[in-house]
């Protein structure tokens, strides 16, 4: 593919939404769920008619009689089904399943090789060097009826579209990035990494968070690693057969100097910029940092010396929506173009006063607020996808879309509304109290606690020392002030319920102790979700999860003044 077909594709927008819709309704006309409203037509206004916008649980039931067998894919697709999609559940707090054929696939392997090139325009001399990639799978299931179930990223990386890709610039052994025992997958990620440090010139994760763990799983194995390569012999816990023997090969015999070169690096006071210093050449770091994983810009800044981050491609289970083709912009600055070829797009205002308008992916207007729908080709139709997006722009005909926040990601402990969005911009503002301290904050979440009177925010936070071997100093002082800066972040009713009638408490933070969000995310994955989808919640519902971070709690600050009632406070 070039970028020739960028231009062409979204040139051409509109003729081919149309010719997408027109495709899918004559695949499904027939099918049980869709010869309800359309009797076997496959006209676009009867289609806008008459077909409802549903969300999950309309049509669970369908996706649960293909999967559970004795009933045949076209109950919901006109296309056989190949597999189901298992989505992460952090997002939303419960884990779907969604119907999938090789159209995915297909559209997946497309948006890999569009975003290279875009990169490579933006990006000199990377199209011959390796990147160090923190994928990772998670043993596939199967539905009674016989058909796989996995993560997004699990399903291409076990298909033939990942094992047959044209050329790999992987610094790991498919053998690495295949191998299903996660802890054996990221100790040979790093250690290939480091082996071929001169050749890397990126690093990639599906989230920012992944990237943070690797970087903190080497701070605990980087001597060993050292001493693997110094030997040329690979650590005997690594019982992957496959993984081991690959990884052997690439060790190649001992290599003291390169050995000593790490331990240098390593054993200093500061891991500022720890990947520069591993990887000279590297020239930039790959993966999602919008939404929830934006409270990992700071840390990934602070390893890297500023490496440009880069949100590549906006997707999920129930489809890829686009790529960043202003890769080199600020992170804050992401947007996404959507891709015509890619499902059906419509979009439901998210605007105050909404009608209930429903308008096609060329007929969004710029700087409203949407939420997609989506009609695929394995099912789903007219699916609400739970996120919102602003138009910010367009590329050619195609418009660009910011990532503003899930909708599902709200806290409340009254009638006011405290959104995703919000809540980051009020961390952001506390992070500029906290930078004199030299700590990092690590991982936070939160969650309404209605158990007090009055209810109030709790915000979990893991902090951890600039210097490697320093010891965290909490200054109640500054911890109480950061309380109080993220309550003068929020909207107006939450400052004007927490000032004049007392209905909300005063904001807490609960510092825990290191390592919490590592168990927070094994946790989640013991559920069900992946190492390569996880995404630490930004708000927690689980009363399991919420133990997880209340055994580690080792100390509580309160904001001490009520937020001024005014217009919000300027940083």
């Amino acid at each position: 593919m070039s970028l020739k077909d960028l231009e062409e594709l979204t040139s051409n927008a509109k003729q081919i939404q149309d010719d997408v819709l027109k495709e899918i309704l004559t695949l499904n006309a027939n099918t049980e769920y869709l010869h309800r409203f359309l009797h076997g037509s496959s006209d676009k206004e009867l289609f806008k008619k008459n077909v409802p916008v549903v969300s999950y649980d309309d049509v669970k039931s369908y996706i649960e009689r293909t999967a559970n067998g004795g009933e045949p894919s076209d109950v919901i697709s006109g296309k056989p089904i190949t597999g189901f999609f298992l989505s992460s559940g952090t997002s939303g707090g419960k884990q779907k399943i969604f119907p999938i054929n090789n159209k995915f696939f297909e559209d997946m392997t497309f948006i890999f090789a569009l975003r290279s090139q875009i990169i490579f325009r933006h990006i000199k001399d990377v199209q011959e060097g390796k990147a160090i990639t923190f994928f990772f799978v998670k043993p596939q299931s199967t539905t009674p009826s016989g058909l796989p179930v996995s993560n997004m990223l699990t399903g291409f990386l076990m298909s033939d579209y990942f094992k047959n890709r044209p050329s790999n610039r992987f610094t790991s052994p498919d053998e690495v990035t295949l191998c299903q025992e996660n802890k054996q997958a990221m100790y040979c990620h790093l250690l290939c990494g480091l082996v071929q440090r001169d050749e890397v010139v990126s690093l990639a994760a599906a989230f920012a968070s992944s990237l943070v763990g690797a970087i903190t799983f080497l701070e605990n194995y980087w001597k060993e690693m050292c001493s693997n390569i110094r030997s040329g012999h690979v650590s005997e816990w690594i019982s992957d057969l496959s993984c081991r023997d690959s990884v052997s090969i690439i060790l190649g015999g001992p290599n003291s100097e390169l050995a000593e070169l790490i331990e240098e690096e390593c054993k200093k006071k500061s891991w500022k910029g720890i990947i520069t210093r591993l990887w000279p050449k590297t020239k930039f770091i790959q993966t999602v940092v919008t939404g929830q994983n934006a409270q990992y810009i700071p840390i990934l800044e602070f390893y890297s010396n500023k490496l440009p981050l880069i949100s590549t491609a906006y997707g999920s289970s129930e489809t890829i929506f686009g790529v960043n083709v202003n890769p080199l912009c600020k992170p804050e600055d992401v947007s996404y173009t959507f891709m015509p070829t890619m499902s059906y797009f419509e979009f439901l205002l998210a605007d105050e006063g909404n009608n209930g308008e429903i308008v096609d992916l060329v007929n969004v207007k710029l700087g409203s607020y949407y939420e997609p729908l989506v009609t695929n080709y394995s099912g789903l139709h007219r699916y609400r996808m739970g996120d919102i997006l602003q138009v910010t722009g367009f590329y050619n005909s195609a418009p660009q879309f910011r990532f503003v926040h899930r909708k599902s990601a709200v806290l409340s402990v009254s009638v006011e509304m405290t959104t995703e969005e919000d809540i980051l911009k009020a961390l952001n503002h506390a992070k500029l109290v906290l930078k004199p301290s030299h700590l990092i904050l690590m991982g936070f979440t939160c969650y309404a606690d209605i158990s007090t009177h009055p209810a109030h925010y709790v915000f979990y936070w893991e902090l951890k020392a600039t210097n490697i071997n320093d010891t965290v100093k909490l200054d109640e002082k500054m911890l109480v002030d950061c309380c109080c800066v993220m309550e003068e972040s929020f909207c107006s009713l939450y400052r004007e319920f927490r000032k004049k009638n007392g209905s909300i408490g005063a904001l807490e933070i609960r510092v825990v102790a290191q390592g919490t969000f590592d168990s927070l995310m094994e946790f989640f994955i013991s559920q069900g979700a992946s190492v390569s989808q996880y995404k630490t919640p930004i708000c927690i519902n689980s009363s399991e999860a919420l133990a997880v971070l209340e055994k580690s709690v080792i100390a509580h600050f309160f904001s001490d003044k009520s937020p001024p009632v005014g217009s919000k406070i300027q940083y």
